[in-house]
C-alpha cells in the first residue's frame, strides 16, 4: 500500500456533544477535556497508520481558536502529517456545529508526536510493510 492511501485510511473522525459534564465554570468545554479527546484522536490515527505499538511523546501548538459552548457538537479529526523513522506526527482539529443552525468552523488545532515502540517500550522503526 501506498503512503498517501495508507495516510488516508488512518484518518479518524468522533463526534461528541457538548454536555454538563464536560464543562468549565464558563459552560464552555474544558480544555482538559478537549485535550484528552485530541490525544485519543491523535492515537488511533497513529496505531491505525503504523499497526503498531505507539506511546505519545509530545504535544504541540495545541491553539484554542474559540470557546466551545454548551449544546454544540464537535467533530475532531485527526490525520498522519509526518513520518519519521520512529516517530509520527498527527494533526488534530476540532470543528463546532450548533445542533440547530448550518455551518461549522476550527475551533481547537493541534500536533501530537508519537513513537513506535517494542513490548518493552524501546523505540523501534515504523515498520510500513
Amino acid at each position: 500500500m501506498e503512503i498517501e492511501q495508507r495516510m488516508n485510511l488512518s484518518e479518524t473522525r468522533q463526534f461528541k456533544v457538548i454536555i454538563p459534564g464536560v464543562l468549565n465554570a464558563n459552560n464552555t468545554l474544558f480544555g482538559g477535556i478537549a485535550l484528552q479527546w485530541m490525544d485519543e484522536v491523535a492515537y488511533i490515527t497513529a496505531t491505525r497508520f503504523t499497526r503498531q505499538k505507539v506511546v505519545t511523546v509530545s504535544t504541540d501548538k495545541i491553539n484554542f481558536k474559540h470557546a466551545v459552548p454548551y449544546g454544540t457538537i464537535i467533530e475532531i479529526i485527526g490525520r498522519v502529517s509526518n513520518i519519521g523513522m520512529v516517530k509520527i506526527d498527527v494533526k488534530v482539529e476540532i470543528f463546532l456545529e450548533y445542533m440547530f443552525a448550518e455551518g461549522r468552523k476550527k475551533v481547537i488545532e493541534g500536533k501530537f508526536t508519537f513513537a513506535v515502540v517494542d513490548d518493552s517500550n524501546k523505540p523501534v522503526r515504523i515498520c510500513l510493510s
